[in-house]
């Protein structure tokens, strides 16, 4: 499957892991969330419940019992969340049941059969839940704001995505997951300063 087949996905798909989070990225293109288990964190929840406020999620556990249990903690929290199952066929490698274990092509299908909404992803169109009067968060905001270019612009960046519950990542990828959170430039200012403010 080429980088271009992967088709763009609107909603944040929530997995157990980081392998899970990796295979479901060689078949779309998708903001993800790990839960790491069912002991899911304050934080994690905390995340989670924003993408699903601000722009659904997908619940894509494994096809096995503590899968289940995972997906059935997520459906009590988020009740119009939607889902998208693998057969324990699709999803089983030398023993191991597991979405990392799937194929490209079957956890596509998975994710499409949820219903999942597709988007454009073209420079100047913007994402779904984005006001078109807004516009999109540039490269040149980032700079602006100390995101990048210079020395804390990592630890900048780790405190303005836990107060805006978007997670973080290097300058590429937390762009990527402003504009498709739908953060708003004014959002993000107060977020930035916040963060300084508490960590100068």
């Amino acid at each position: 499957m080429t980088q271009s087949a992967r088709p763009v996905i609107k909603e944040t798909i929530v997995v157990e892991g980081r392998d899970d989070e990796s295979a479901v990225l060689r078949a779309v293109e998708a903001d993800i969330i790990c839960t790491h288990g069912y002991g899911i964190n304050a934080k994690t929840l905390e995340q989670i419940g924003y993408a699903y406020d601000k722009k659904g999620i997908i619940i894509f556990t494994d096809p096995d019992f503590a899968g289940k249990n995972i997906r059935e903690r997520l459906s009590g929290l988020y009740p119009n969340a939607k889902h998208a199952f693998l057969t324990r066929d699709d999803a089983h490698k030398d023993g191991d049941i597991g979405v990392e274990n799937a194929s490209p092509e079957a956890i596509k299908a998975a994710i499409l059969a949820a219903r999942a909404v597709i988007q454009k992803d073209e420079k100047n169109s913007p994402k779904a839940g984005f006001k078109a009067s807004e516009g999109r968060i540039l490269p040149e905001d980032m700079v602006m704001l100390g995101l990048t270019g210079q020395t804390y612009s990592a630890e900048l960046r780790k405190e303005t995505g836990k107060i805006l519950c978007i997670g973080s990542g290097n300058a590429s990828a937390f762009l990527k997951r402003l504009n498709s959170f739908g953060i708003t430039r004014e959002e993000l200012v107060k977020a930035c300063s916040k963060a300084s403010t508490e960590n100068p």
